[in-house]
């Protein structure tokens, strides 16, 4: 017994796989079918009307064979159809043959599915859409030519990435719609369908030109990535010739100019004024701290990293040093780690304008990996130096209770080494200390058990601080 299969539209997986399933239920061996278009070329002619629907348990194979042979389907080859049925058969009787990537049929399915992949990914890089006006306002029109059938996998990406467009995506065999409420397909357009150039076009190709650097231009790498079939329809290919052109003599002269030093302009950070008794005060440390010197530290940083507050704090959290966001903006604990304790705070009930926020270090201490800067731990001399700020703060706000982040800001905060009890302290006798973990060492655990348990006890140990601070009275806390 043999079948000759009509085959669905170019790109309509899910109707593969219910004549697949059809003919593997009708017991239809890869060499028993065959596909057929129904334009009469070489793919599917005739209905498979003789098939029976396909069984509701269909043959179980692996997912990642079900992606490969997903992905096999869009390709533009004619014998991907019979590649694929005969995948389907062998991953049902075989499922570890995925596994083997040295499989003929495997690798060849492999190969076609790559050029496929690397198909999107050029279509999401190179389709350039150019606005119309209308009666129900804007539009935005692009042309594309596709080797491979992806324009209804690939269209999602284009409704995520322009929600707020109106847009259509012309191809030659089919067409994406994109209204805003619905994604759309139809048949396929012509070139002369789309706008050949739009009101940005000159902007568009203006800052290209300005930002073509000809002194990392590598010709051969530049059209393996943007070959030249894709050029005919994107705006600034016409500058590219002119550009590589030139780029030789525009190199020469980049080298004779004599180098200048960046312009790194940055505002110093003034806090805002809070209407507290020692307000004045503040301003006057937070000044004397910026234009400290007394480590080696301010003179690759950018700027020192004072305390931010209201100077009648009941709360005060202490962490080790400023990061890398922190350096630049000038304030403390805006980076990662101060977004990650934001939330903290507001899931413990903590007002984060009412809690006064500074670090044993108070400037950025890092080593530099290409453009990256990353933190390195300060010295026990250079968290020595910065003590004294540390304890003028602690004089003028006068805390009722203190959270220190990580065993660098506890030492620093209760001059001794001791590992934290789980339980708060006092300093003193009016000031609670509860010692918890950097919210920069929750970022770096990868364990989704450790980093959960990790965060529960962190949002405890905040928690306790709230208790703390609502308390009428001190309660019994071992005294440092």
């Amino acid at each position: 017994m043999s079948a000759v299969i009509e085959c669905p539209d170019d790109g309509d997986v899910e109707g593969w796989w219910r004549l697949a399933r059809a003919a593997h239920a009708a017991k239809l061996a890869p060499d028993q079918v065959v596909w057929r278009s129904r334009q009469g070329d070489d793919l599917f002619a005739l209905p498979a009307t003789a098939l029976a629907p396909a069984p509701t348990a269909a043959p179980a194979i692996p997912e990642e064979a079900i992606s490969l042979i997903a992905t096999l389907l869009l390709h533009r080859d004619a014998a991907r159809f019979s590649l694929a049925y005969r995948l389907f058969c062998r991953f049902s009787e075989q499922p570890a043959l995925i596994r083997n990537p040295a499989d003929q049929d495997v690798h060849r399915a492999n190969m076609m599915a790559k050029s496929v992949y690397r198909e999107m990914h050029k279509m999401k890089a190179f389709v350039r859409f150019r606005q119309i006006r209308t009666d129900e306002g804007e539009h935005f029109i692009a042309w594309f030519e596709p080797e491979h059938h992806i324009l209804a996998a690939t269209a999602p990406f284009f409704q995520r990435r322009f929600a707020s467009m109106r847009w259509a995506i012309l191809t030659p065999a089919a067409s994406a719609f994109w209204d805003g409420n619905a994604l759309k397909f139809g048949p396929g357009a012509q070139r002369s369908d789309a706008p050949a150039d739009d009101v940005m076009e000159t902007a568009w190709t203006t800052y290209y030109a300005s930002i073509f650097n000809p002194a990392r231009l590598k010709t051969k790498a530049m059209t393996s990535e943007m070959p030249k079939k894709y050029w005919r329809n994107l705006p600034e290919a016409k500058l590219i010739p002119a550009l590589i052109e030139a780029a030789s003599c525009r190199t020469a002269g980049m080298i004779e100019t004599a180098p200048s030093s960046p312009a790194r302009k940055i505002i110093p950070y003034t806090p805002p004024h809070h209407a507290a008794p020692e307000t004045d005060r503040l301003a006057g440390l937070q000044a004397m701290v910026r234009a400290c010197t007394r480590c080696t530290l301010h003179c690759a940083a950018t700027q020192a990293v004072t305390g931010e507050g209201p100077a009648d704090a009941r709360l005060m959290i202490v962490g080790e040093q400023p990061g890398d966001e922190e350096d630049l903006a000038g304030r403390a604990f805006i980076g990662p780690a101060g977004r990650l304790l934001t939330i903290a705070l507001e899931r413990t009930g903590l007002e984060r304008a009412a809690i006064y926020f500074t670090n044993s270090v108070k400037h950025f201490k890092f080593a530099a990996r290409g453009r990256s800067r990353i933190l390195l731990s300060p010295t026990s001399d250079e968290v020595e130096a910065c003590h004294a700020w540390l304890e003028q703060e602690l004089a003028i706000i006068r805390p009722k209770v203190i959270v220190t982040l990580g065993a660098s800001a506890l030492r620093s905060v209760t001059r001794s080494s001791a590992p934290p009890t789980g339980q708060p302290l006092m300093l003193g006798p009016n000031t609670f200390v509860v010692a918890t973990v950097d919210p920069a060492d929750l970022l770096r655990l990868r364990n989704d058990a450790e980093k959960r348990s990790a965060w529960l006890d962190f949002l405890t140990d905040l928690r306790m601080a709230a208790a703390l601070l609502a308390a009428p009275q001190p309660v019994p806390a071992p005294v440092l």
